[in-house]
């Protein structure tokens, strides 16, 4: 119980970082905004036509009396637009990181600097465009495993009273521990942790990744919380992952991190990368 609020701890650790470094919190919000207007555009075009595609989708009721075609066919749109509003929640994370990935990168390396005894952070040394191939590869995979989650979570919702008390509680633990994946993944990604290793990481300590994690699937739920939150979500998730990996770790004094980047002194953690 006590690593419930370690993790919570974790979370607003983050948001006070980025709170007393301004600079990386401005920078932090462009990817969340992007993946925000993405997402609206996307949702707006899908209110404006999702009727025609959903008459295109369905030529077999065409000869269907009224009102039954009309019923049936607005409640496909209906369906079709909730299903989208939910994958856009389950997805906004893993996005909004792909889409910064750049920024995060540079946020949490800051976050290790201020943080680690000799000054220093783990630096991949990869190029940009193989670190962007390895995070959407394993964005995907959790994505995946995510989705099987989801639709057993579904399923469960239909039972009496436990799909609308428990089931619910259980989704936000369950959105809470891929959603801490994602963020740790920043982090991680850099000291060289594979997927498999990271979700091993995360698995021996659930107290902790849930005292993180579900507070912050609770406020993700609303897409524009999600953008200002995001900043400090990498922050807190960075300071975490020196936790799971044992490093040694010394109060941040609150000043503003050096523009250029510090050299590399060496890993704490690091393994193999796999292709």
């Amino acid at each position: 119980m006590r690593d419930l609020g370690v993790g919570f701890g974790y979370l607003v650790k983050g948001q006070r970082w980025v709170a007393r470094h301004g600079r990386q919190y401005g920078f932090g919000l462009l990817p969340g905004l992007i993946t925000l207007l993405l997402y609206l555009g996307l949702l707006v075009c899908l209110a404006v036509w999702g009727d025609d595609l959903v008459t295109w989708a369905t030529p077999f009721a065409d000869g269907w009396p009224s009102p039954w075609l009309g019923l049936f066919r607005g409640l496909l749109t209906v369906v079709l637009f909730a299903l989208a509003l939910l994958i856009a929640v389950l997805t906004f994370t893993a996005v909004t990181l792909l889409v910064g990935q750049p920024f995060y990168e540079a946020l949490s390396e800051r976050v290790d600097r201020s943080v680690s005894p000799d000054g220093t952070a783990p630096e991949s040394g990869l190029p940009l465009w193989r670190e962007l191939w390895i995070s959407a590869r394993d964005s995907l995979r959790v994505l995946v495993r995510a989705a099987v989650w989801g639709v057993l979570l579904f399923a469960l919702g239909f039972l009496p009273v436990v799909g609308q008390t428990v089931v619910p509680v259980l989704g936000f633990f369950v959105t809470g521990f891929f959603l801490v994946e994602e963020l740790t993944a920043v982090a991680l990604q850099r000291r060289e942790v594979e997927l498999r290793d990271r979700l091993t990481l995360l698995r021996a300590r659930k107290s902790l990744v849930w005292g993180f994690g579900a507070p912050l699937a609770a406020a993700f739920v609303v897409p524009l919380v999600a953008v200002f939150l995001m900043p400090g979500a990498v922050a807190g998730a960075t300071l975490m992952a020196r936790e799971l990996l044992a490093e040694e770790t010394v109060p941040d004094g609150g000043a503003p991190e050096p523009e250029e980047a510090m050299p590399r002194d060496g890993v704490a953690f690091s393994r193999p990368r796999e292709d």
